[in-house]
């Protein structure tokens, strides 16, 4: 039986991410109005470098997740975890991620819904394979009294 999508979960979020060259790799620059939101927009711009994301359609979700020991750990495995989940059968491409748990402090935790579909080479254009992700020239920022939050993560390729 087909999973279920109430109308919020088949809603896409606006775009708040970009592609930076970097020699041989690629960096993801991903921007949002908290460390939630630029989260979730650099996974989405991880899986939007691997296939044009509007041939993606919201059929199935799965959850994960990852935990770390500061805030760039916990990115690292966060988009670990995710490009697992896209490595395995049955390759799920996700066009939506939506954080339902972000802990940091005592405890460095992300819990992740993610929507998708399973990758299909005559459906999904096949855009750069995602080797690994890495800490190289990663940085966080956050700006609550401005309302925005920025990462940067360069991908291996």
């Amino acid at each position: 039986m087909a999973e279920q999508f109430t109308p919020d979960e088949l809603k896409l979020e606006p775009c708040k991410y970009e592609y930076l060259d970097h020699t041989a790799d690629v960096q993801l620059h991903a921007w949002g109005a908290n460390l939630t939101e630029a989260f979730e927009q650099c996974a989405i711009a991880m899986f939007g470098y691997m296939t044009e994301l509007q041939t993606v359609e919201i059929k199935q979700s799965a959850e994960i997740v990852a935990e770390g020991d500061d805030l760039e750990s916990l990115l690292f495995h966060f988009l670990d975890e995710l490009l697992f989940l896209f490595s395995c059968e049955p390759f799920l491409i996700c066009s939506k991620v939506k954080i339902t748990e972000f802990k940091t402090g005592d405890e460095y935790r992300i819990k992740c819904k993610c929507y998708g579909e399973e990758f299909q080479l005559g459906k999904h254009p096949q855009g750069t394979e995602v080797k690994a992700i890495t800490y190289s020239a990663m940085q966080i920022i956050e700006e609550p009294e401005q309302n925005k939050a920025q990462v940067f993560v360069i991908i291996d390729i």
